[in-house]
């Protein structure tokens, strides 16, 4: 009898443990082949026959179509350059260049992976509306208060995320290192 009680009892923690990491890896996104440069996180096999199980898994769970590889890459940022979260009550500038893309966009998602609801309706920028310095640089203010120039409003969320899709680009699968593609920098500048 304390044999079959032990054994019930392993395979109940063993089952309660599996089930649970296997949650997290697909509410956490844990997909395997994760390209990092900067605060950008991409996973470029998700839209590929090779996608791992817990991508296809969190595709299946979340109904999401991902960006195909032959047509482009998608990067997420949770967090700034300096590993802090993004905040909608923050003052939070994304500046720089992107990668050599024909046309790209930039979204801001809630924590459910909507829409940031704001009184103006702007949810987000792309490469053609975008205001651009002289050197082709640009700035956005990510921030509750308006601001002038390239502006995106968080509705003071508590956290947000940024998506960059670039399409039709080089960046992908064979890029390994952060060097060789340069991404827009994040930086929170004034936070309550």
């Amino acid at each position: 009898m304390r044999l079959l009680t032990s054994t019930l009892f392993a395979l109940l923690v063993a089952a309660a443990v599996g089930l649970g990491l296997t949650y997290f890896a697909l509410t956490r996104g844990a997909a395997f082949g994760a390209l990092t440069i900067g605060s950008w996180t991409a996973w470029p096999k998700t839209g590929t026959a090779d996608a791992d199980p817990y991508a296809r898994a969190t595709i299946a769970r979340t109904g999401e179509l991902p960006v195909a590889l032959g047509d482009g890459v998608s990067f997420t940022a949770q967090s700034d350059d300096d590993d802090r979260p993004l905040d909608g009550r923050c003052d939070v500038v994304l500046f720089g260049v992107t990668p050599a893309a024909r046309f790209w966009t930039l979204t801001l998602y809630n924590r459910d992976g909507g829409l940031v609801a704001n009184s103006i309706d702007r949810f987000g920028f792309t490469s053609q509306e975008i205001v651009r310095r002289a050197d082709g640089s640009f700035e956005i203010t990510v921030s509750p208060r308006a601001t002038p120039g390239n502006w995106l409003p968080t509705a003071g969320v508590e956290r947000y995320s940024l998506v960059l899709r670039l399409y039709d680009t080089a960046v992908g699968v064979a890029t390994k290192a952060g060097r060789e593609v340069p991404m827009p920098s994040i930086e929170t500048r004034r936070c309550p």
